[in-house]
């Protein structure tokens, strides 16, 4: 980056800034000399900087013309940047107070931050707090962060005596160059490219989380190092809001309501292989419902492949090069064969068993499709991420001309769907990765025509650069639960290459061949990780129409237990999700349970319900909703489940 930004030659650079017009000043002025001009609240709020598309700290000099842009919070790399410094002081903190601590590694995440440290003894949750007060002095110090580059050897001489050996690892890697860049506050030295914020001062508020282990540089076969979790904001007001989401968040934990709610459970026979309980069989089911019956109308055709399939089908569809360390293996009758890692071989050779003309497209094959994907022990996380999931593919064959409208189709049913579930959503075009297959001229007829379709339907989106699959780019659909934060889920991914490498045909119009584009989608995604954020987004509390017991029906005494089993025969055959609670416990008793099972409605019946032919009814979000005849309940949750309610 450095090398960007001078130019020694200059005497007098030209710097842009929205809004002010473009300044001649001297080479080598910094950021905060226009940022003391401009005064007000962007130079109390200023974190960080970016000249061009490089991202600087404000005491930088600038030695080349360019537009310069000031990072607040509210920006991305302002964020990073504020948390980044606070690595840098909780780093400080430990090294003040923990003499043989050896540094590894402590950047910017999402929502925070973290270090990893090699102790000599495990660190105690209890001893978080002390770091942090410990920080909080460093931060009163007020200590600058000053930037200066050394050349390798002087890098290894100066962490060598500091007995760094971590820091002296990443060294060796870094590239062949004359310059490494360091950051000093006070006697604390730090290997880092940065930015960061001016002085350890214009940190506000700072928390640690928690601890957790974490192989350096994520290689099992490496030292177990300890890992501190911790975040920071510009107010303490924004600190306060996170930490509520935080503990939200904990409460809604889908593996703590999938225990409480006995939905599923992993064992340790098969990590990362969940087992389905007949509740969240349930709910599975009736998500699985719900897909058909779209599909159907969409015009999509179910089908189903197998699961195990020989080395040469995938060393065709490419996977075997470009997926093999997250596929499993198998040997049968001398050959080697590998579990399906993705469904889109199969529907490939579906394909290939008919001959094909231009009229039949598009020809749109949908498959719940059981997939196994390697994933290492340290990443697996409930269903969130899984060793074995299900996605709910389709495979769209079609003429180059049906691209667009395809796309919209399958857009508009992807809206359809997280409509009924309440997301808010937003749409990322992801673009061609650095390992990948094709000809750059295919991948840029693939983009241009996804672009297209975005722009056309006044789609706003952002382009998430080499994110997109080996055989093509792709949109990919970001849902935002009820807590404000994104999972990607839904995907639609344009292929020119998967009908090339298994030479799929059709018989065009002109009566010769050629070859047709496919679009891979899935709606839901991964049926797992999809449950598992509807588990989180609901807080286990499930709609009408997906939770696992709908009605529970609670006789107050013996005396009603012949008319409490009347209804709960008549909510069952007409299809309601019924149970009956005829324990000898207290009304109250089997009502908060009742709750803390999350069922939607409770049934009470007692002498007066049972003569008149009725229900009391309690809702679980609303409460006592009083008596209601008992046909009229039943045509009010019938209504409320065929309209999916939420």
């Amino acid at each position: 980056m450095e090398e960007r930004l001078i130019d020694d030659s200059i005497a007098n650079i030209k710097i842009e800034i929205q809004g002010r017009g473009a300044q001649e000043v001297p080479s080598g002025t910094t950021a905060q000399h226009f940022l003391d001009d401009i005064g007000g609240r962007l130079k109390k709020e200023a974190l960080a900087a970016k000249l061009d598309e490089d991202v600087i700290d404000l005491h930088t000099p600038l030695y080349r013309s360019g537009k310069l842009q000031f990072l607040t919070f509210e920006n991305n790399e302002g964020a990073e940047a504020l948390r980044h410094t606070a690595s840098h002081v909780m780093a400080q903190a430990v090294k003040r107070r923990y003499e043989n601590v050896k540094l590894g590694i402590g950047p910017a995440i999402k929502d925070g931050f973290y270090y990893d440290f090699d102790f000599d003894k495990p660190l105690s949750p209890e001893e978080l707090e002390i770091i942090e007060n410990d920080m909080q002095a460093i931060i009163k110090e007020d200590l600058p962060l000053e930037r200066f580059e050394i050349s390798r050897e002087e890098a290894q001489k100066l962490f060598e005596e500091r007995g760094e050996s971590y820091k002296l690892e990443l060294i060796a890697d870094l590239e062949d160059r004359e310059t490494i860049t360091c950051y000093r506050q006070g006697e604390f030295i730090d290997l880092c490219a940065g930015p960061h914020l001016p002085s350890t001062g214009r940190l506000k508020t700072v928390k640690l989380l928690n601890l957790a282990g974490a192989y350096w540089r994520g290689d099992e076969n490496q030292p177990m190092l300890q890992r501190i979790y911790g975040t920071a904001f510009p107010k303490k007001k924004m600190l306060e809001e996170y930490l509520y989401r935080l503990e939200e968040a904990r409460k809604r934990d889908h593996r703590k309501l999938g225990r409480e709610l006995d939905l599923f459970s992993f064992h340790d026979e098969g990590p990362g292989f969940p087992f389905y309980h007949p509740k969240g069989i349930v709910v599975r089911r009736e998500l699985e419902s719900f897909w058909r019956e779209k599909h159907r109308k969409y015009g999509y055709q179910e089908v189903e492949t197998p699961i195990i399939l020989n080395k040469e089908l995938w060393e065709k569809s490419g996977h075997w090069d470009h997926y093999q360390e997250n596929m499993y293996f198998t040997r049968i009758d001398e050959r080697d064969y590998a579990i399906k890692p993705m469904n889109c071989p199969g529907s490939m050779l579906i394909y290939k068993m008919g001959m094909h003309s231009y009229r039949d497209f598009p020809l749109r094959l949908a498959e719940m499709g059981l997939v196994h994907r390697h994933e290492k022990s340290g990443t697996l996380h409930g269903l969130m991420r899984v060793r074995s999931f299900t996605q709910d593919d389709a495979h769209i064959f079609m003429l180059p001309e049906q691209i667009e409208p395809e796309v919209e189709g399958v857009m508009e049913l992807v809206d359809i769907f997280y409509n009924v579930f309440g997301f808010k959503y937003h749409v990322e075009l992801s673009t061609k990765p650095s390992k990948s297959m094709g000809t750059p001229e295919m991948w840029e007829k693939a983009t241009a025509a996804l672009q297209n379709v975005l722009e056309n339907k006044g789609v706003e989106f952002k382009i998430n650069e080499g994110d997109g699959a080996f055989y093509g780019p792709k949109i990919d659909f970001h849902l935002e639960d009820s807590l404000g934060r994104t999972w990607q889920c839904g995907t639609i991914q344009l292929d020119f290459q998967m009908p090339v490498n298994f030479d799929l045909t059709y018989v065009g119009a002109d009566g010769q061949k050629h070859r047709p584009v496919i679009i891979h989608r899935v709606v839901y995604g991964a049926m797992e990780r999809f449950i598992a954020l509807l588990i989180e987004h609901y807080a286990g509390a499930f709609p009408l129409w997906l939770a696992p017991i709908q009605v529970i029906v609670i006789p107050i005494t013996d005396k009603q237990h012949h008319y409490a089993l009347e209804v709960y025969d008549v909510l069952n055959h007409h299809g309601i999700r019924a149970e009956l609670d005829t324990r000898s416990e207290k009304v109250g008793y089997k009502i908060r349970e009742a709750q803390v099972q999350k069922i939607p409605y409770m049934l009470v019946v007692g002498d007066r319900e049972m003569n008149a032919h009725e229900v009391a009814v309690r809702s679980r979000e609303k409460g006592d909703l009083g008596p209601l005849p008992l046909d009229i309940f039943l045509k009010q949750v019938q209504e409320e489940i065929s309209d999916k309610k939420r």
